[in-house]
């Protein structure tokens, strides 16, 4: 009888159909894996493991998110942000339940408008100048509670660090969440990128999101070296209930779970977080100061996370795009984003700056 573990070799090889020493500044969505998560993979693959959660990876992620997070903190693996942030805000509201977040917030731009059309809930948005919401912010739309004609205000959403690369101090977020708490709603945190947050804050994650009564919060790891998947994380069991129904309605339960509680474990157990954001952070220093050193170019915010905005001749843009990829934040206007990762490099930096001082100089 054949053996049932042999392996049959395919047919056609495996080719590499990219250049692995090109890197951009698109997104740092792009870039590859972190090897220390590739081998936490590879450790958690072989044999059979529970499914659904109720694995050994699974298990022991919960105890290392109450170190990050405390006792109480529990994590529900999911498959990627917009699926941990729509589950979220619908375990947070009731069917007539809004959301009060920023216009340039991820859930109103850039989801496809899934919080509404899967969600089935309303955005009500506030126009910032720096991408963060403050309590006088949140009062243009915190308002008519017990008018019938009106999606009911419930939810604050904040990210951290924001779509256009400001933080939140912790006590910027302890006003929002005292804020909204005295009005009866509670507060979700998106934090697609909360370790480059943290890197710049030099704080812990905690004490931006539980030490300040953030409810719940959308753990990133994608943008942070993983290959896939993220985390919704209960921060005050009191403000949801039956979480892991909503995941499964929500259609982020994942089968093989094991394979994304141990990218989180390889990030969380020890450093690899905060090495990762602290080195992206640093190459989006490196990058502003030598976009300042060019005349013409202007940056848009205070860089202080892993993102530069920048306002440049729109032609210069196009050439420039031509040899480094990246993504025009505002056509119109000239604004672009570059964004670093972990595995930007200085000479990534140093290339594109020689680069964008050629095509300014034509």
């Amino acid at each position: 009888m054949a053996d049932p573990q042999a392996v049959i070799p395919p047919k056609t090889d495996a080719r590499r159909h990219h250049d692995p020493s090109v890197r951009g500044f698109a997104s740092d969505n792009y870039a590859g894996v972190h090897p220390e998560v590739l081998a936490a993979l590879a450790l958690a693959n072989g044999g059979h493991q529970v499914a659904y959660g109720a694995d050994e990876y699974t298990d022991h992620l919960q105890r290392i998110m109450h170190s990050h997070f405390g006792p109480t903190a529990e994590a529900f693996p999911v498959f990627n942000g917009t699926g941990a942030n729509v589950t979220a805000l619908q375990a947070l509201t009731d069917r007539w339940g809004a959301v009060i977040c920023a216009e340039t917030a991820h859930i109103n731009v850039d989801e496809g408008g899934a919080p509404e059309r899967m969600g089935g809930l309303k955005l009500l948005t506030v126009p910032t100048p720096d991408g963060k919401l403050t309590p006088e912010l949140i009062d243009r739309q915190a308002f008519g509670w017990d008018d019938e004609h009106r999606a009911m205000p419930q939810v604050v959403s904040i990210t951290q660090n924001t779509e256009l690369g400001t933080v939140y101090t912790p006590d910027e977020i302890r006003a929002i969440c005292e804020h909204a708490h005295e009005r009866g709603m509670k507060v979700h945190l998106d934090g697609a990128r909360i370790s480059n947050a943290a890197a710049s804050l030099d704080v812990p994650m905690r004490a931006f999101t539980n030490a300040v009564g953030v409810d719940m919060l959308s753990f990133g790891g994608t943008k942070n070296g993983m290959m896939f998947g993220e985390a919704l994380i209960v921060l005050n069991p009191d403000a949801v209930s039956h979480m892991k129904h909503m995941r499964k309605l929500s259609m982020q339960l994942a089968s093989k779970m094991r394979f994304v509680s141990v990218q989180l474990e390889a990030l969380l157990a020890r450093d690899l977080w905060l090495r990762n954001a602290r080195h992206a952070n640093a190459m989006a220093q490196r990058l502003a100061a030598g976009v300042r050193a060019v005349d013409g170019v202007e940056i848009l915010y205070p860089v202080q996370a892993n993102a530069v905005f920048a306002r440049l001749p729109h032609d210069v843009s196009e050439r420039l795009q031509e040899r480094f990829r990246f993504y025009f934040w505002d056509e119109a206007a000239g604004d672009v984003r570059w964004m670093c990762s972990f595995d930007t490099t200085e000479d990534d930096v140093d290339a594109f700056l020689q680069a964008l001082k050629e095509e300014m100089a034509r």
